[in-house]
């Protein structure tokens, strides 16, 4: 158990005051069994009007609403709280899953929905082929060691690229370029598994090293917002696998917001009103750090 303060500020600059619409924030964490809130915080400026809603996926967020036009536009959200992640001799899945392939339940099949469906195209079946390597001998068919493999194999053998920008690299391009973001990792690793017939949904939220409690060092994809998979296995459910460092169970994450693909998952999203050129460019810092730490006030 660890207990963890988190806090994410984003900064828009523009050359002369431009009108903001509704903006959209996916900043507060869900409490669960292994995550447990204990404060929680949102400043923006300009003030704004913010209402809360839940998403189809359960998911909280904010809409943020502005009267006043302004040259800069700061969000800063932040939480305490405490986290329990599961670890990975713990993931305990039922008999007939333990190998693949396998079929869900009849009663979860219509649950689980497009989580299992194929959603990129691979006409060539790149995605599939590289899927089926580690199914067989070195992982006996097991399921899970499949899924840890897959996991394994995207931290070492592909290049991270941070970018700020929105969007997604195609599956079968990360594949291709052997390199992409936390988001495009994840989007790779949940087809590879889609294809093997499991359901796999998008994650995101924040990373933290245990170590050294500063998401900046250790860990890749700290600093920012992380993206990972959850893969649904009977008998253990959604379990989190991070192909960027290769994390399984949900060691060193902090899951904010789940969907079945990056686009339901994008931590803010907004517009302006101006002219293209006002526009001077954003900063994004998060920080996590060890213990109790002062709130965004609002």
């Amino acid at each position: 158990m660890a207990i963890l303060s988190v806090e994410h500020r984003t900064l828009y600059r523009y050359a002369r005051p431009v009108s903001f619409n509704d903006h959209r924030l996916m900043c507060r964490p869900r409490d669960s069994h292994d995550l447990r809130l204990l404060e929680t915080g949102l400043s923006i400026t300009p003030a704004a009007t913010v209402r809360w809603m839940h998403d189809v996926f359960g998911n909280s967020i904010a809409i943020a609403s502005f009267a006043e036009p302004a040259t800069e536009l700061c969000f800063t959200s932040s939480f305490l709280a405490e986290h329990f992640p599961a670890v990975p001799q713990d993931i305990l899945i039922e008999e007939y899953a333990r190998k693949l392939p396998f079929s869900y339940p009849a009663e979860e099949v219509a649950d689980l929905g497009r989580t299992k469906e194929r959603h990129y195209p691979d006409p060539e079946h790149r995605i599939d082929a590289w899927a089926k390597r580690f199914v067989g001998r070195k992982t006996g068919s097991g399921t899970l060691n499949t899924l840890v493999a897959m996991t394994r194999a995207i931290r070492k053998d592909f290049q991270y690229a941070r970018r700020e920008e929105m969007g997604v690299q195609t599956p079968v391009e990360t594949l291709l370029a052997a390199s992409g973001s936390c988001r495009d990792f994840a989007l790779l690793l949940m087809e590879a598994a889609r294809s093997l017939g499991l359901a796999a949904r998008f994650v995101s939220g924040y990373l933290y090293d245990e170590k050294l409690l500063d998401a900046g060092d250790g860990l890749v994809g700290g600093g920012a917002t992380h993206a990972w998979a959850e893969i649904f296995l009977p008998g253990a459910g959604w379990i989190e696998f991070d192909p960027t460092n290769a994390l399984i169970g949900g060691r060193n994450l902090i899951r904010v917001a789940v969907a079945r693909d990056a686009s339901q998952a994008v931590p803010l999203s907004g517009s302006y009103t101006g002219a293209p050129e006002d526009y001077q460019g954003m900063t994004v810092e998060v920080t996590v750090a060890s213990g109790r730490q002062p709130a965004a006030n609002g």
